[in-house]
């Protein structure tokens, strides 16, 4: 049993405690802490987040510049996947209908740069999000880059901060030739897309 126990790799700090943070209402963003420290890796990008009734505001500024995109095999290029679960359930040990997977390309390759990859088990199954209904703008520099992603309210299912004013929330950033970066919880430790309750829980604050 010594044997088995010192082979599993290390548990990341991370994980033995949830991550809660509060981001109030508005267009400015809020820039989301790095805990790429606590999982070993190197952060190379920043992400913002922001909210309003209408939905939610995401920029991703990343420290390089663009290397390579792939589609299908996207986590061999650069790609960022995004989390959401409207309801934020703990309780739940997989993806219920509230829960969202995005995967977000910074630009167009086949035809796709947006779309939802969310796996519903079967009594939870509801149409994904139009991948078109998904506002990306990319800025390109010689030493990094940015996008501007807008999730509009409908394309989130049970999104609804009148009703419940907290989400779950986390993403898996891929770069050409790097390891990923991660929020919250890391891939590297479990299949991230299957334990909603393991995201980070953000508190939307509305303005007074």
């Amino acid at each position: 049993m010594s044997e088995l126990l010192e082979s599993l790799p290390p548990t990341p700090p991370m994980h033995f405690f949830g991550l809660s943070l509060e981001v109030p209402e508005g267009k400015k963003g809020k820039a989301l802490p790095s805990t790429s420290d606590l999982f070993g890796e190197t952060s190379f990008a920043d992400v913002h987040f922001s909210w309003t009734q209408e939905g939610i505001a995401l920029e991703v500024r990343v420290k390089h510049s663009l290397k390579d995109v792939v589609y299908p095999d996207f986590e061999k290029g650069d790609a960022f996947e995004f989390f959401f679960d409207t309801r934020d359930l703990k309780t739940a040990g997989f993806p219920t209908r509230f829960c969202h997977h995005f995967l977000v390309l910074p630009k167009e390759v086949q035809s796709v740069q947006c779309l939802e990859l969310t796996r519903f088990r079967t009594d939870d199954t509801h149409p994904l999000a139009d991948g078109g209904d998904i506002l990306v703008k990319p800025t390109f520099a010689l030493k990094g880059y940015a996008l501007q992603i807008l999730f509009p309210a409908h394309v989130l299912h049970g999104y609804d901060p009148r009703v419940f004013d907290r989400l779950g929330f986390t993403y898996v950033l891929h770069r050409a030739g790097g390891a990923p970066q991660h929020f919250a919880l890391s891939s590297r430790f479990y299949s991230v897309e299957q334990q909603p309750s393991l995201w980070a829980s953000i508190q939307l604050k509305a303005a007074t």
